[in-house]
Formats: C-alpha cells, sequence, structure tokens
C-alpha cells in the first residue's frame, strides 16, 4: 500500500516561501524542515535557491545533511532541488561547498554572471503538457557534466537546465517564481524509488572542511539564517 504523500521545503535560508505557497496552490500543506527530525515522515522535499555555501553549512549545524542522504538511499525520500538546491543535490566537484552527491551531475556555481545577469526564458519540458513553462534565472548554476543516470529533460539552447533520476529533480532555474505549477506537480507525482548505493567517496561533510571556511559575511549570513531558523520551530 503506498503511503499518503507528505510534503516538505528545506526552510533554513533562501527562498523556500514561495515554494511553499505553490505546494499550497496543489493542496498540500507543507513541513517547512529545520532539523533532521522533521524528515521523519516526509515523502517528498523541495531543496530551494539560496547561498548554496550557507545552505551547506546550515544542513551541517543542524545535522540534516546526513539525514536527506539516509532516507534517499533507503527509497524514501524524493528529491527537488532548484538553483542553489540542485547544486548541492550534485556530485563533489572539489570547489566549495561539498555536495550531497545524490544527482549524478556535477554543477558550476554562479555560471551565467552576477545578480544583475539574471533572465528569463520561455522552457519547452519533455512530458509536460500545456506548453512552455517561463524559467526565470537568477545567478543561475549550470550543469558542467552529466553522468549516465541523469537525464535531461529541458534546455536552453543546448544547455540542460532540467534533469531527472530516480528520484530526483533538478532545477537550474526557479520554477517557484513563474506562477506555473506544473512542474512542481510533476515533481509530486513521483511516488518513489528503489534503494540507492551511496559511494563512500562523496561523504557528505568531505575530508577537508578547512577548505570550505566561510568569510566573515558568510559565517554573519549563516549565523543569522540558524538564529532564524531556530527560533521558528
Amino acid at each position: 500500500m503506498a503511503r499518503a504523500k507528505k510534503v516538505g521545503v528545506l526552510a533554513l535560508q533562501g527562498s523556500f516561501e514561495p515554494h511553499a505557497r505553490v505546494l499550497r496552490r496543489l493542496g498540500f500543506e507543507p513541513l517547512l524542515v529545520r532539523g533532521a527530525e522533521d524528515l521523519r515522515d516526509l515523502t517528498h522535499l523541495i531543496l530551494p535557491g539560496g547561498e548554496s555555501t550557507t545552505l551547506h553549512h546550515l544542513l551541517e549545524l543542524f545535522g540534516i545533511g546526513d539525514a536527506i542522504r539516509a532516507r534517499h538511499a533507503a527509497g524514501e525520500l524524493s528529491l527537488f532541488g532548484t538553483c542553489a538546491g540542485a547544486i548541492l543535490l550534485g556530485r563533489d566537484d572539489g570547489s566549495r561547498p561539498p555536495r550531497l552527491g545524490l544527482l549524478d551531475a556535477t554543477l558550476e556555481r554562479n555560471a551565467y554572471g552576477r545578480q544583475v545577469d539574471s533572465f528569463e526564458d520561455e522552457i519547452a519540458i519533455d512530458g509536460l503538457d500545456g506548453g512552455p513553462l517561463r524559467a526565470i534565472f537568477i545567478r543561475a548554476p549550470r550543469f558542467a557534466k552529466l553522468g549516465e543516470r541523469a537525464r535531461v529533460l529541458a534546455r536552453r539552447g543546448r544547455e540542460p537546465v532540467l534533469v531527472e533520476q530516480d528520484g530526483l529533480l533538478a532545477a537550474t532555474f526557479h520554477p517557484e517564481l513563474s506562477g506555473d505549477d506544473r512542474l512542481h506537480a510533476r515533481f509530486l507525482s513521483v511516488s518513489g524509488h528503489g534503494t540507492v548505493d551511496l559511494d563512500p567517496s562523496d561523504s557528505y561533510r568531505g575530508s577537508q572542511p578547512a577548505r570550505y571556511s566561510l568569510s566573515g559575511s558568510d559565517c554573519l549570513f549563516a549565523f543569522l539564517a540558524a538564529a532564524r531558523a531556530a527560533t521558528s520551530k
């Protein structure tokens, strides 16, 4: 018997509220995830856009990263990463921040330039009815390398911008800002996946944490985000 869907949004930092609004429009009351215990009964989790290095440090601070990896590997939790969330789902490429290593892809941060270089475009998505979707790219990453398990669902020109894998969906844009809920609905239609063998070389914490030290401004950002998350529980 299939489990009833229970949906959460990682709510440590970044664009989590717009995702929550989309889920409510689709008839779900999302759980705002701020600790590992919040993952316990979830079937679906969205990792939103934000600042990927800060998100990584908050995932470690609250002990959530390893719990996400374990529940996904057990076939219990489907994941949708957008922008920074997609970066974190990918494989570690030696640059900061360390990644979860679940998606068979590596992503390059800020691939299109700075905030002022953000843009919108219409993209066609394989298997999504209703015509092209308006995609909003804000300091967007790009898929630098795709492995055999990652399947491209949409491209902008020759660049992949949306990929899927068993139990995973990753977008380099912000679908939660478009006013079009179809991609979230597609994610929620995923009803489970098989178990996943985790590569020990993709251990979330990484082997050289000193390489990923935060700058002074990033430390302040992480502290303020952590304080907000802790007081919002």
